[in-house]
């Protein structure tokens, strides 16, 4: 008897947030992007930065990025209520409160800022900064409900990181900080259009106005094809600048011309077509476009890790 009393009562006593919920606040599939595309724009910049600031300065944008996530988990906790994809995240699932969320997102907002601009440069700090108010306020709390331009105007958010990572090293912005970033911004649309397309009744259930809602799966699969084609010229030219090299241009071309065909695939598509087959072709131009940023990225990296031997740049 004495058990049974004891089970119920472990049944009905509130659920305590453990260590991993929070972990997810911080939404760290996304940190891991952020990570390491700041991590490249550090590692190719013209300046050699000390080990210890370099870890420094990555883990203060890695904060910053968690921080983003926290704010956004806060905010968008209504929506992410009533969509399958996100229904199961820390604050709607009410395993974290949402006053909890906005703390923690708030204290690691202030605590990454002022700690980048202290190990690195206040141009960084900024940066940082406006990366953080810019998906938390502009993207989430503005464009997100309000216009089907929200993922690519929003995009920015997500395209800043490699550009932060070169301030870190250089203190300064260039041409190849401003391609790293463009090649972000470009990816962005086409990436999660695709995903929209076969998670189409999670944005209509919430009300978001994603191209998909406003314009229907027919044009969003014209802008798909759009984006991808204007991605192609922008990894083209950053394969061209001083981060580049012949390897860097081979991998550009090859992922391109690999993405371009998705894209036209995809545009090509009956809706009842891919509805009856799952939208195979759509989720795999979505798990491609996650392979893409990493190998273009990781083509980078292997071009200046080739350059001290001769191999590598023009």
């Amino acid at each position: 008897m004495s058990d049974i009393g004891t089970f119920e009562r472990t049944q009905d006593a509130p659920y305590e947030a453990g260590f991993g919920d929070y972990v997810q606040l911080l939404k760290p599939r996304v940190m891991s992007l952020v990570v390491f595309t700041a991590l490249v724009g550090l590692l190719v910049a013209p300046v050699s930065v000390h080990p210890v600031v370099a870890f420094a300065s990555i883990l203060f944008v890695a904060l910053g990025a968690g921080a983003s996530g926290a704010l956004n988990m806060w905010w968008d906790a209504d929506i992410d209520a009533v969509m399958k994809r996100t229904k199961g995240r820390p604050v709607p699932a009410g395993k974290v409160a949402g006053g909890e969320a906005l703390g923690l997102g708030l204290a690691l907002s202030g605590i990454s800022i002022v700690m980048l601009a202290l190990a690195a440069n206040l141009l960084a700090a900024a940066l940082l900064a406006f990366t953080i108010f810019f998906y938390a306020v502009v993207y989430s709390m503005w464009l997100k409900r309000t216009t089907p331009q929200n993922i690519v105007i929003g995009g920015a958010a997500g395209a800043f990181p490699p550009m932060i990572g070169w301030v870190c090293a250089t203190g300064s912005v260039s041409i190849e900080a401003v391609l790293m970033f463009a090649l972000i911004f470009m990816w962005t649309p086409p990436h999660f259009w695709a995903l929209a397309l076969f998670m189409k009744e999670d944005y209509h259930t919430a009300g978001v106005p994603m191209l998909t809602v406003t314009h229907g799966r027919r044009a969003t699969r014209a802008y798909i094809l759009v984006y991808t084609i204007l991605l192609v010229p922008v990894a083209i030219w950053a394969a061209l600048t001083s981060i580049g090299g012949p390897f860097t241009l081979a991998v550009a071309v090859a992922l391109n011309a690999w993405f371009v065909v998705g894209a036209w695939r995809i545009w090509r598509r009956d809706e009842a077509v891919a509805e009856g087959d799952k939208y195979a072709v759509e989720k795999a131009v979505f798990r491609f476009s996650l392979l893409y940023l990493f190998l273009q990225f990781g083509a980078f990296l292997v071009e200046a890790a080739l350059k001290p031997y001769g191999l590598g740049g023009w």
